[in-house]
């Protein structure tokens, strides 16, 4: 179904009621927009667009420009106005401010409203302009306090008066890195619990002191994407740990109790909690198609970077992983789950719809704003052993038909097509049970850049097509109102509303009580958490709740009483057989840093029931194990495996696989080295050596490398080729070891980025990027050579390419990167009877020569000795010959410097000389002298180039004077 949307004059308003200072200021702000745009800004941009979403649905523009500019955030309050944050200065380092709108006093917080409840804003209230505010992308509404999410800061207004102005300003939290970054500080959510949720992007470092002394330190090997985010590392936090990448956080409301409740994300925009205390979160990616959709455990490790934070996933892709898999680290110890593969995107607001005034077959349903795919998604969760599986997608709302993941950073069609223009940057879901959509609306999205100049921004609402919703008047006074409230769609709304019923202690147990026998699961699940606030009467309820035939309602009881009572390590004693794998993972989360003489007992009951396959369960009793893995390896090692390792169950494999101590070296080498079981356990087990952490298992791989055959030898070699580069670093003699771990690394990090370059999904800006990356890098660009050997590089790459390959700072690929490319400045033509006529300066000429020849040819002691030697040349040949030579290189080449490539069968390729060829093995020389020795059964293909290697010297910028230097050089002592 296709809903339109009104047309409108982005310079006019719609029925908006203003105050006669308030329309003076209105005709400023709109004289100030026209004189602070270009030409194209005066047009109007906002056609009558087309939304698509479910047929029982419906999509109003509710606000639009110049009501709010740029939305990036949203909430609501307990009223049902709509609060939003703007980031007018998104990227002041990039955009001019006499090109783009620009507020010198800082971004707002704007409030809007919909007074006679016909399904359209007609007030928009600035609430606070500060200079604080540069592009906040968080804001949550408690009451009379409004959390803005800004890094460095979160900051605190409160209006203490109700004239919506704040009268006081506090910094809850400072230290955060991503000042004016994407990748920095989102919004924050009221928990059921009491507690504050929020997260931060991997534009570290993140210093950050909470409000009693507890200090968290994290960082990575990321840096970029503003002049601000120029340095970061991985560091150790006051509880020993080092938390990595974009973290979700919690907190006291005061700005105590801060906790890491997962890490190593890419940027996930928002983690969303639930009414059961579920983390949802999505993540973006590195342009690859990988985005990501997940259920977050706490203390679950995401794995976008390696998990001390000091790798790309790029540098850890191992042979034969594919990109999602080595994206997010799928197949390393330590690494939680990865959730929905979502493809392109640039995934942004999450929400849960946890109502009934959609319709019942909404509720439930995640929902994940995504701006580069012009969609929210909604996804159906799904229990899935002990973790939720996201087990099917559709798009809840679009702008184009269908899954557009085609037109993913099309800038042909972003230009064009002004539906492509729709870029949800927030979800929210109102008190009056609509959806509420924020739309920074721009041709663009990613690249830190920002092209609509005028800050245009709409913001829809989905309600029932067959009814309308009104949003209610909420008592917060009476036991009964706070009831009602707590029922309510609205997240932050509802956690003021449990607040105060949790104040309200003992005397609400009954009332509260009643909402256990509510049909939604969510209400019932909201009453858990306010009765385990509620003294003995309460937490004697909660218990019982232990019992329910719902295990999404066990396991919220026990999280309930786990943050409220003392008392729940004794509730694991008693249901440590619960039937749900997903309540016994909740057990093995609270034992992962509990103190108790039971710990060890349970914890070793709960591993007996692990089966094998749930990977949710078997990095929840990693974590809760890996500080005394060798302990735990034995003791289960004595009930799993007692016989011998190559028969031990799937479970017992898995735990040694998961903690892999050193005392399990042994085991997991004779499994290894079991040519009779299957290829891919070996693998893993060997992946377990990899990530032991002691000279033992240097030695051990160093064993398969020499004696294993096919893939065990070759992943061995693989393993201690990139092991000495970072764990293994101080393990072992490597000098003594032949192995090339830059070169390899390289090749797979540029393998990446050929696929993306070729992905004609990409954007122009990620292709060209892309390119120049590999243009720049010596292994990047023969592969770049390599394609174009083959007449395979798409002209906009060609001319990409152009633009940076002839800046390599090798001088090998310049001088060969002549033969496919056009040196900037255009071919030249050449006269040899008239160079010949040219004075030569031989001394120019040695220069010129060892600039632009000595890189594959060898003159006397200097050079190289990849082309043919030249220091007898002018026995061979005059200068008129010579010239000859350099000028027509193609004309005759000379006979074992054919260039050859060879398409190996994984999709890499090698360019140069076929030095020597058997039945086995091919090697080549490539242009800056490295030999490959390739097996034959990993080429795909070995052809002859039609071109040589020596470029046109047109390609190389020479003149004629430079030729009759050189020429002269070379052979004007005889001429």
């Amino acid at each position: 179904m296709r809903i339109n949307v009104m047309k409108t004059n982005r310079n006019l308003f719609l029925t908006i009621k203003f105050s006669k200072f308030s329309c003076f200021i209105v005709l400023l702000l709109i004289t100030f927009i026209s004189c602070n745009t270009n030409k194209d800004a005066e047009k109007t941009y906002h056609l009558t667009g087309e939304l698509n979403l479910p047929s029982d649905l419906k999509a109003e523009l509710w606000a639009e420009s110049p009501l709010i500019h740029n939305p990036t955030n949203i909430d609501v309050d307990a009223r049902g106005r709509l609060w939003v944050t703007e980031a007018v200065n998104y990227r002041n380092f990039n955009n001019d401010s006499l090109t783009h709108l620009h507020f010198t006093q800082g971004d707002k917080v704007v409030i809007l409203e919909d007074i006679d409840q016909d399904g359209k804003a007609d007030t928009a209230i600035t609430y606070v302009q500060d200079k604080d505010l540069v592009a906040p992308i968080g804001i949550a509404v408690f009451e009379n306090k409004v959390v803005v999410s800004c890094a460095p800061n979160i900051i605190v207004y409160t209006d203490d008066n109700g004239d919506d102005k704040p009268d006081r300003k506090e910094i809850l939290l400072t230290g955060f890195g991503g000042l004016d970054h994407d990748h920095s500080l989102h919004a924050v959510f009221g928990g059921p619990d009491g507690k504050w949720y929020f997260n931060t992007g991997n534009a570290g470092p993140h210093i950050v002191k909470d409000k009693a002394g507890w200090t968290l330190r994290s960082g990575s090997v990321y840096s970029g994407g503003s002049p601000y985010n120029n340095k970061n590392e991985p560091m150790v936090s006051d509880d020993g740990k080092k938390w990595v990448g974009g973290l979700a956080l919690r907190m006291n409301p005061d700005g105590t109790g801060l906790k890491v409740l997962g890490h190593n994300f890419r940027n996930s925009y928002e983690v969303y909690v639930d009414s059961h205390g579920d983390m949802w979160q999505n993540d973006n990616d590195d342009q690859v198609l990988t985005c990501r959709m997940s259920w977050l455990m706490e203390n679950g490790n995401a794995g976008y970077f390696s998990t001390d934070g000091s790798r790309y996933w790029q540098a850890d892709q191992r042979v034969g992983q594919d990109i999602f898999t080595a994206h997010w680290h799928q197949e390393d110890p330590g690494v939680m789950p990865v959730g929905y593969n979502t493809g392109a995107g640039s995934p942004t607001g999450v929400t849960r719809i946890e109502h009934d005034l959609l319709g019942k077959n909404y509720r439930g349903m995640v929902l994940s704003a995504d701006a580069g795919r012009n969609v929210i998604f909604g996804f159906e969760p799904q229990k899935t052993g002990s973790g939720i599986l996201l087990a099917e997608k559709t798009n809840f709302i679009s702008s184009l038909p269908d899954d557009n993941e085609l037109y993913v950073w099309n800038d042909s069609v972003n230009l064009v097509d002004k539906l492509r223009w729709f870029r949800p940057s927030d979800v929210a879901t109102g008190t009056d049970g609509a959806i509420y959509v924020a739309d920074w609306y721009d041709p663009v999205v990613g690249g830190h850049q920002m092209k609509d100049t005028v800050g245009y921004g709409r913001i829809f609402r989905v309600s029932p097509a067959d009814k309308k919703l009104i949003n209610p008047t909420l008592d917060f006074n009476t036991s009964g109102g706070l009831i009602e409230a707590l029922k309510n769609p609205a997240i932050n709304v509802r956690f003021t509303a449990a607040e105060k019923l949790r104040a309200k202690g003992a005397s609400v147990v009954k009332e509260v009580a009643e909402l256990l026998k509510e049909d939604n699961p969510f209400v019932a699940a909201r009453a858990l958490w306010i009765l385990s606030a509620a003294g003995k009467e309460g937490q004697d309820i909660v218990e019982a709740a232990m019992e329910n035939k719902d295990p999404l309602l066990r396991a919220t009881a026990f999280r309930a009483l786990r943050q409220s009572s003392t008392g729940h390590l004794s509730l694991i004693n008693k249901y440590l057989k619960d039937t749900s794998a997903f309540v016994r993972r909740e057990f093995i989360v609270a034992l992962q840093n509990a103190e108790s003489p039971d710990r060890n007992d349970m914890l070793m009951q709960l591993a007996l029931q692990y089966k094998s396959g749930d990977r949710w369960y078997l990095e929840a009793l990693g974590t809760a194990m890996e500080n005394n893995a060798g302990f735990w390896y034995d003791k289960l090692k004595s009930t799993l495996g007692k016989s011998s390792p190559q028969s031990w169950s799937n479970e017992m494999k898995d735990f040694a696989w998961r903690l892999h101590p050193v005392s399990a070296l042994n085991d997991l080498s004779m499994i290894v080295g079991d040519s009779s079981l299957d290829n891919r356990e070996r693998m893993k087990m060997m992946t377990a050596i990899a990530f032991i952490n002691d000279s033992a298992a240097v030695k051990e791989m160093i064993h398969f490398a020499n004696t294993g055959k096919n893939q065990t030898g070759e992943m061995a070699s693989y393993w201690l080729s990139f092991r000495q580069t970072n764990d293994w670093n101080a393990l072992a003699d490597w000098s003594k070891l032949n192995l090339n771990t830059d070169y390899e690394r390289k090749v797979a990090q540029m393998k990446v980025k050929l696929e993306i370059l070729k992905d004609e999904r990409q954007s122009s800006y990620e292709r060209k990027s892309q390119t120049r990356q590999l243009a720049l890098d010596s292994v990047g660009a023969q592969m770049l050579l390599a394609l174009a050997g083959e007449k395979k590089l798409a002209a906009d790459i060609v001319g990409y390419a152009t633009e940076y390959i002839f800046k390599n700072p090798d001088p090998a690929i310049r001088v060969q990167a002549g033969r496919y490319f056009t040196r900037p400045g255009g071919a030249r033509s050449y006269s040899i009877d008239s160079i010949v006529m040219l004075k030569h300066d031989a001394a120019k000429g040695k220069a010129l020569f060892l600039t632009n020849c000595a890189v594959c040819h060898k003159y006397g002691d200097e050079g190289k000795e990849i082309a043919p030697e030249l220091s007898a040349i002018d026995k061979k040949f005059d200068r008129s010959s010579l010239l000859d030579a350099i000028i027509n290189p193609d004309g005759a080449i000379v006979f074992g410097y054919e260039p050859w490539l060879a398409k190996l069968k994984d999709g890499g390729s090698v360019y140069g000389f076929l030095v020597s060829e058997n039945k086995s093995f091919v090697m080549i020389k490539d242009i800056t002298g490295r030999k490959h020795n390739i097996a034959t059964t990993k080429i795909e293909s070995l052809k002859k180039q039609e071109k040589g290697l020596m470029p046109d010297p047109s390609s190389l910028g020479l003149s004629s004077q430079d030729l009759a230097d050189i020429s002269g050089f070379l052979v004007g002592r005889r001429q």
